[in-house]
């Protein structure tokens, strides 16, 4: 089977498409949908979003260096597409969309109440990289939907049916193929012998 070469691109796909939101200085609060986002560092937490600088909400990122990175899921899918072709320079996404504001605790900023997981963050760099520069941030914290807790109370965002974003379009996760670590986890032997049963009397 035989492969194309292409000239060098971003093919690193499927994405997280979450919705970051924003506050101006000014007070206004605006919705930008982001594809470029991921995990940066465990200790200390940091994550990184990569927003292009003529993106209104860009300014906003860059004067108060805070934000809140709100996960999506399949039923939020029409206003993660939304937030990201519409500008916030002629609409007010959370009223047009309908979405509840609950301010962070941490951080300037409001997060959308309808996303399972919203994460706080406040920029510590921004790397001027070309077409998008990236912000990269602190979590101060996060905020975990409870319907999303599994009968043993762990966190199971699968809960909440999460989307990505592959190539212009969304797709809505599919079933779990595995866990950390099954590739190498030994299995457990359907035929364990019980000792006590040999033990001389």
């Amino acid at each position: 089977m035989g492969k194309q070469v292409w000239k060098a691109g971003n093919m690193l796909y499927p994405l997280p498409a979450v919705m970051v939101s924003v506050r101006g200085k000014d007070g206004t609060d605006n919705i930008i949908t982001v594809a470029w986002a991921g995990t940066v560092c465990t200790n200390p937490p940091m994550v990184s979003i990569s927003v292009r600088p003529e993106r209104f909400s860009y300014q906003m990122l860059k004067e108060r260096g805070e934000f809140v990175i709100n996960l999506s899921t399949e039923k939020l899918c029409y206003a993660v597409d939304y937030c990201g072709v519409k500008s916030g320079r002629d609409v007010d996404k959370f009223e047009k969309l309908g979405l509840t504001k609950t301010e962070a605790s941490q951080v300037c900023a409001p997060m959308i109440d309808e996303a399972p997981v919203n994460i706080e963050c406040k920029v510590e760099q921004i790397l001027e990289l070309g077409s998008h520069h990236m912000f990269v941030a602190r979590v101060l914290a996060v905020h975990a939907e409870e319907t999303c807790m599994d009968e043993k109370g762990r966190f199971d965002l699968n809960l909440a049916r999460p989307m990505v974003y592959s190539h212009g379009e969304y797709y809505g996760l599919g079933k779990k193929l595995g866990t950390f670590g099954y590739s190498v986890k030994k299995k457990k032997s359907k035929n364990r012998i019980c000792t006590s049963n040999f033990i001389k009397k």
